[in-house]
């Protein structure tokens, strides 16, 4: 590749100012005195080139002066193609708000043994960037014993999640280790919140007052394709302002979550760099001024909060003493185990073009995965509310995720939407979401299932010849709902949703916070301790690919078991294409609450089987994509257990498998096995 006349100036000044930088011209000479008085014993005249070059190769010199030159193999080097750089800068402006890396088809990994190659990327010269990059880590304990892992071998892989100021991006799987292999670098962009200004280039004060952290989780994927939350740090990178040439290095230490929060998970290794350089660099001390006052600040707001909040709490309790035994939560511990206000957990959430109705936004949510929050030995229940990077990058957590993660949804749909804190069957602790229309119904949305339920009061004073509704919710007691605005507690003299008024400005029934007081911890940018709430990420799962993949996975499972009852498989592909319709119709309505194309299946079902045959199929739901475990769970039911294993005449098996794709890498899988035989008489 030929450079410009302009960039071989460059590189020629750059070679000039690193051999000047190492003092080659120096080392040289004295290679040459050592050389003519201790070793040849020769005079100037007769001392040639070839000699000169032996010596100083045999000191290291000329090796180490490559590889300090060697730019093109470095993620430093200025110097890449043109087009390369336009393809990369293209493709950095597509994913600035969206995940860099695609997840794979199957939920299995394999080791890349390939070194990895940073490339700085062309940017944008009006504006201001921040490029983390994470070179590697180191102290992952845990793994200290895993042997090691051959090249095209399965295994546990890290992930790496970072959000910026509505930019998220994932790092590469590497394999889990002692010292796992990171090497990935992430360019932020430092742009301001007010308009009119985008184009004006964010400098050092106007960069120190960005107080939003960079928020980094750790995620495991192990081999069968199941997803462990392992770390949740919030980098403060602002650090790098009071740096020399605008570039640092941290090691961060990662630390557990959960009850495990004290205990050291590994380090990071991580570089900051600003480009392009700022100006004029801030000192030090200045920083550390900034920092240090910004954290005072928000202590001071959050201990006004908390006095305010026993304040409440005893002014509640004075109304009625029973009102101690009801689930009234003020503050709820996050995957840190930092205690923040439960307001704090809601933000109104735009899904842009990726959900467009509130049940759409209700059905994602459901095919997120449940599990509660995982306790060292026994005692009960482990309450853990995640923040929503955590729980998107995890896809999966406990009742009070789902319903925040929604209720953000539905507040971003414009809805007066609401979490409810309560109780179910068995005074089992639980959340859900509350939604009051304007005609005053309300609604309550289930986030585990994506069910919707009308809430209609019964009046205990009515007569009792006058018929009250009965409730199909699960729901037996309420305790408080909350929004990102609003906090209030049930101060009716029963607790039981089905004898609840839900008159939410009566504050003879529901006692109010102040708006104020929890806006002046819970608002964006009120303290620097509040998560930042990340927006969320396309799909990145070829739903096509993955239907087949397991389709064709479960005929192989099928044929295998047959066989090992000594029975022949014979599959009928005209009749498993007939029943895509039928998956396409229940994941509509579950979807929409509306069956539709039931009719046509039917139809379609009666002309393809002939008289005196018999039809049975078994449809079933997955939350996940693995094929063996799902033909597992679908032989748990006699009825699909009878169709697998089915004996008789012109005897003909289907099997029809449709994923349908959600935001975040979410993913529904509908499973229909059938078959049809001859009827014996």
């Amino acid at each position: 590749m030929s450079l410009p006349p302009e960039k071989a100036s460059e590189l020629k000044q750059m070679i000039h100012d690193q051999l000047c930088k190492m003092d080659v011209h120096g080392r040289i000479r004295e290679v040459l005195a050592e050389t003519l008085h201790e070793e040849l014993g020769l005079e100037s005249q007769h001392l040639s080139e070839e000699d000169l070059m032996k010596a100083l190769r045999r000191r290291g010199i000329i090796d180490d002066v490559v590889k300090e030159l060697n730019f093109l193999s470095g993620s430093d080097s200025p110097f890449v193609n043109s087009k390369e750089k336009e393809q990369e800068l293209s493709n950095k402006k597509e994913m600035h708000h969206q995940e860099v890396t695609t997840t794979p088809k199957l939920p299995t990994h394999f080791v890349d043994r390939e070194p990895r190659v940073l490339k700085r990327t062309n940017i944008d010269p009006s504006r201001r960037y921040l490029y983390l990059q994470v070179l590697g880590g180191k102290a992952f304990l845990e793994y200290l014993q895993e042997p090691e892992i051959l090249p095209g071998q399965v295994c546990s892989t890290f992930n790496l999640c970072v959000h910026f100021r509505n930019q998220r991006f994932r790092s590469k799987p590497v394999p889990c280790a002692c010292e796992p292999d990171f090497h990935d670098g992430f360019l932020l962009e430092l742009h301001r919140d007010s308009l009119g200004d985008g184009c004006k280039m964010a400098d050092a004060t106007t960069m120190l007052s960005i107080c939003d952290p960079v928020h980094m989780v750790l995620v495991r994927t192990d081999t069968s394709g199941d997803t462990t939350l392992v770390a949740s740090y919030f980098l403060e990178w602002r650090s790098v302002l009071g740096s020399v040439n605008g570039t640092t290095n941290l090691a961060v230490e990662l630390l557990g979550v959960g009850t495990e929060c004290k205990v050291s998970v590994g380090i990071l290794n991580i570089k900051l760099e600003l480009y392009p350089q700022i100006n004029q660099t801030l000192s030090q001390e200045v920083v550390r001024t900034q920092l240090s006052l910004e954290r005072q600040r928000t202590a001071e707001k959050e201990r006004l909060f908390l006095v305010y909040a026993k304040q409440w709490w005893r002014e509640y309790l004075q109304i009625r003493p029973s009102h101690n035994t009801r689930l009234v939560k003020i503050f709820a511990q996050d995957e840190n185990w930092i205690n923040r206000p439960v307001c704090s957990y809601v933000r109104p959430l735009r899904a842009g073009r990726l959900l467009d109705t509130p049940r759409q936004a209700a059905r994602f949510v459901n095919v997120l995965g449940y599990e509660r929050a995982p306790v060292v030995g026994g005692g009960g229940k482990q309450e853990q509310w995640c923040t929503l990077l955590a729980f998107l990058c995890r896809n999966k957590g406990d009742c009070e995720d789902h319903a925040n993660l929604l209720c953000s949804l539905l507040l971003g749909y414009g809805l007066d939407a609401y979490v409810c804190i309560g109780t179910k069957a068995k005074d089992i602790p639980h959340a859900w979401v509350m939604t009051c229309s304007t005609d005053g119904t309300i609604i309550f949305w289930e986030s585990l299932t994506g069910h919707r339920y009308i809430h209609k009061p019964i009046n205990p004073d009515d007569p009792p010849l006058v018929e009250q509704p009965k409730p199909l919710y699960p729901y037996r007691t309420i305790g408080c709902v909350f929004s990102h605005q609003r906090f209030l507690g049930n101060c009716q003299p029963s607790d039981a949703v089905e004898l609840c008024m839900f008159d939410l400005y009566d504050e003879s029934k529901w006692k109010p916070m102040s708006e104020e007081a929890i806006k002046s911890v819970c608002s964006p940018g009120s303290t620097t301790s509040l998560p930042p709430c990340p927006s969320l990420c396309a799909s990145m799962i070829d739903a096509a690919a993955v239907s087949n993949e397991i389709e064709l996975q479960l005929r192989v499972l099928v044929s295998e078991h047959r066989k090992d009852l000594g029975l022949t498989t014979i599959w009928d592909d005209q009749l498993s294409y007939l029943l895509s319709p039928a998956l396409a119709a229940y994941e509509t309505e579950r979807t929409t609450g509306i069956s539709a194309g039931n009719e046509e299946f039917q139809d379609a079902i009666r002309r393809a089987v002939p008289d005196k045959h018999t039809f049975k199929g078994f449809p079933i739901h997955f939350l996940h994509r693995n094929a063996r475990r799902a033909f597992v769970t679908c032989l748990r039911s006699s009825f699909c257990e009878e169709i697998i294993c089915c004996r008789g005449d012109q005897m003909r098996l289907a099997v029809r498998v449709r994923a349908f794709p959600y935001p975040e890498s979410a993913c529904a899988v509908w499973i229909m096995f059938a078959c049809k035989y001859r009827s014996v008489v």
